[in-house]
């Protein structure tokens, strides 16, 4: 299946060689999601498992902010009038968009400038890599609005990326994280100028797609799935995943540049 000619609603959907860009646009109240833009992203990132023409995906947000969250009068406001059934239905439409973005094959880097809050910060927990510029100010603030901070999967993964901690302190008092603080936690990769964290995600992006496709897909299957193993069976899953890794013609082509002092041009298959 192709991406070429995805047309979004909610949202701007953009190709660069084999890289998709996806731009949170409602620069105006700094990139806030709303019902219909949630489930176009979840929607978005299922389709990604079919699309053999998209490697890796930069997920970023327009003028200056990342996503500051639900959009308080089209989400905040509508939920108080709905019943028990209607809460659970919204909140595991919710989850499933980070269910989504885990288990699509391509890696996932967010590119973050300025306010990154609410589902904001999980859309940005939930990718593969992150790149913050010095004025990313992070916040999972559900505990401000009189909500629990297990949130979309915040319980589970942000512990994994900071620790037990530091995700406890953040998601009990909902303040704010900043880019030194991300970078030094191992939240963000690295800080790059606001100019260049587009560009440098994307050149990111760019490096992976270069890379064994396959590969790089089992390499991410296997990075979700181990959290629930042992160490010993871990290993063992490993050894199956790379086994499978090693029938590849990209396997054989990297032995062949090697043994020829090229650099491998892998094809994916």
């Amino acid at each position: 299946m192709s991406m070429a000619d995805f047309q979004p609603r909610h949202f701007r959907w953009a190709m660069r060689g084999r890289v998709a860009i996806v731009t949170l646009d409602r620069p105006e109240k700094k990139n806030p999601l709303t019902f219909e833009s949630y489930a176009e992203l979840r929607d978005c990132f299922r389709a990604l498992v079919g699309a053999d023409d998209v490697r890796a995906l930069v997920l970023t947000g327009a003028g200056g902010n990342f996503c500051s969250g639900g959009d308080v009068m089209e989400i905040i406001g509508p939920l108080l009038d709905k019943d028990m059934r209607g809460l659970l239905a919204f909140t595991r439409m919710t989850g499933d968009l980070v269910k989504a973005i885990r288990a699509c094959p391509q890696p996932v880097i967010a590119a973050i400038d300025g306010v990154c809050v609410g589902a904001g910060a999980i859309l940005a927990m939930a990718s593969d890599l992150r790149l913050a510029t010095p004025s990313a100010s992070t916040a999972f603030l559900f505990a401000r609005v009189g909500l629990a901070g297990c949130d979309m999967g915040a319980c589970a993964i942000l512990p994994r990326i900071i620790g037990q901690s530091r995700a406890s302190e953040l998601l009990y008092t909902g303040r704010f994280m900043t880019a030194e603080e991300g970078e030094r936690w191992g939240f963000f990769s690295r800080i790059v100028a606001p100019e260049q964290v587009l560009s440098q995600a994307q050149l990111l992006a760019q490096q992976i797609t270069e890379g064994p496709t396959f590969a790089n897909t089992m390499t991410k299957r296997m990075l979700a799935m181990e959290w629930a193993m042992s160490v010993e069976e871990a290993i063992e899953a490993e050894a199956i995943a790379q086994a499978l890794c090693m029938t590849t013609t990209d396997f054989a082509r990297a032995f062949e540049a090697f043994s020829n002092k090229v650099k491998p041009a892998f094809r994916g298959n």
